[in-house]
């Protein structure tokens, strides 16, 4: 097969799939007497990753495979596509999602230690639906408690390769104005546990679970969670299939606006 043509081959299929298309998946696609080599194959997906240079859209290898999608600086223009109201997560999901992250394997409990507020049943079905988390095993402790650890799915809608993409604490703790809407002052775990909060479908929720007033989490030794880690990647579109996309392709991630902290007088 001319190379030209295993090119026009391999962008369209890549442009005509909903999802990242891995290299077993692209070589799928040839039949017993037309198989490329693996170094042609390599090389097809890297001139179409030159060709895209400058352009709207771009080749990217996330965790499940290669995917053109829309290139950042144009995704305020292209995402006016999609109509639908979009999902909000609350900073108490993100916080969840970036200790998930970051200190996987983890269980529930570990995670409302270092937050300092108890961890609603519905973060974590919510995390579990997106396919963002899952249940990677026990700790060996009386209890048995699940250990959950982030997934290909996580990887790929924070269009990371791996987990070692993510960035590094240190670098994360040196923005002191990275997410600056966000920059709640610190409470007091015993005046946030007093005060009313909401999750991520803006119910109300008991007061041990009142995040959106909490500042940001400290763990036990005294080193700042990484929530704005799991914003910052959050902002690239995918190029849908046919049309627009769905509610679940077209969600953003940002955190719920939160009043300041109020002083309480006794």
């Amino acid at each position: 097969m001319e190379f030209e043509q295993l090119k026009r081959i391999v962008e369209a299929a890549l442009l005509a799939s909903s999802t990242p298309l891995s290299l077993p998946q692209l070589f799928t696609l040839f039949g017993e007497d037309e198989q490329p080599s693996h170094d042609d194959l390599a090389r097809a997906l890297d001139e179409l990753a030159r060709d895209s240079e400058g352009r709207g859209i771009e080749l990217k290898e996330v965790a499940s495979g290669f995917r053109y999608q829309v290139r950042a600086e144009v995704n305020p223009w292209v995402s006016r596509l999609w109509t639908e109201r979009q999902t909000r997560y609350s900073r108490a999901q993100l916080e969840t999602l970036a200790l998930i992250a970051y200190r996987q394997p983890i269980t529930r409990g570990e995670i409302e230690n270092i937050r300092g507020v108890a961890v609603s049943s519905n973060i974590i079905k919510t995390l579990e639906e997106r396919e963002w988390i899952r249940t990677v095993g026990h700790r060996d402790v009386p209890g048995k408690p699940e250990l959950f650890g982030t997934t290909r799915a996580f990887l790929d809608y924070f269009n990371l390769k791996s987990l070692d993409e993510l960035p590094p604490l240190a670098e994360i703790r040196d923005l002191s104005d990275f997410d600056p809407q966000l920059g709640l002052a610190p409470v007091a775990i015993g005046d946030a546990a007093g005060e009313a909060g909401s999750d991520g479908d803006g119910a109300t929720v008991p007061a041990e679970n009142a995040e959106a007033h909490a500042g940001s989490p400290v763990d036990s030794t005294g080193e700042a969670t990484p929530r704005e880690a799991i914003e910052a990647h959050a902002t690239t579109t995918t190029i849908p299939e046919h049309g627009p996309a769905d509610d679940g392709d077209t969600t953003t991630t940002s955190a719920d606006p939160a009043p300041a902290p109020t002083e309480h007088t006794p």
